[in-house]
């Protein structure tokens, strides 16, 4: 028989857990380390040959591009490795938490031009977008782990504003 948990921190506790230890997060952090290996190849190979033959603007597009795209690759893999650290016992959730505030995930997209990024390289293209991707499925596994219950979007304390005048109309006959 299932022992309901005494809090909802217990519970949210219990459900991350089973998340960074389910399939679907061993298959994310595969994809996830597999693309941060493929990205370092691609940019130390094939990628700085495809710089080299660039105009002027969009070499430093490529440039720009590339260090933002590890960026966001290193602080992905920070992630997934903490998480993957509590899944193999090394880290409780919390201490998870804590370092956790060490990594930034981004919501960011490019801010390079159209223009610019259409004179990129359709490999380095489709790893930028393969990257943003990966990040979205971070950013959104994130808050499911860690954001508090009652801070997640669409579940606001529906009576808050009606307690708020009853604040303000308490205060006002003091």
């Amino acid at each position: 028989m299932i022992q309901p948990s005494s809090s909802p921190q217990e519970a949210a506790v219990s459900f991350a857990n089973r998340l960074v230890a389910s399939e679907s997060f061993k298959t994310l952090f595969r994809d996830g380390m597999a693309l941060v290996e493929e990205t370092a190849n691609y940019l130390d190979g094939e990628g700085r040959e495809e710089a080299k033959l660039l105009p002027r603007l969009a070499a430093l597009a490529y440039a720009t591009e590339s260090m933002r795209l590890t960026t966001r690759l290193m602080q992905a893999a920070s992630w997934l490795l903490l998480q993957r650290a509590v899944n193999e016992g090394e880290l409780t959730q919390s201490e998870a938490a804590s370092e956790k505030r060490k990594v930034r995930l981004s919501e960011q997209q490019s801010a390079t031009s159209p223009e610019a990024l259409a004179k990129l390289p359709p490999r380095l293209l489709d790893i930028v977008d393969r990257s943003l991707r990966l990040q979205g499925r971070i950013l959104h596994l994130d808050r499911v782990i860690y954001q508090p219950a009652d801070e997640k979007p669409g579940r606001a304390r529906p009576l808050e504003p009606q307690l708020e005048l009853l604040r303000a109309a308490f205060a006002c006959t003091e």
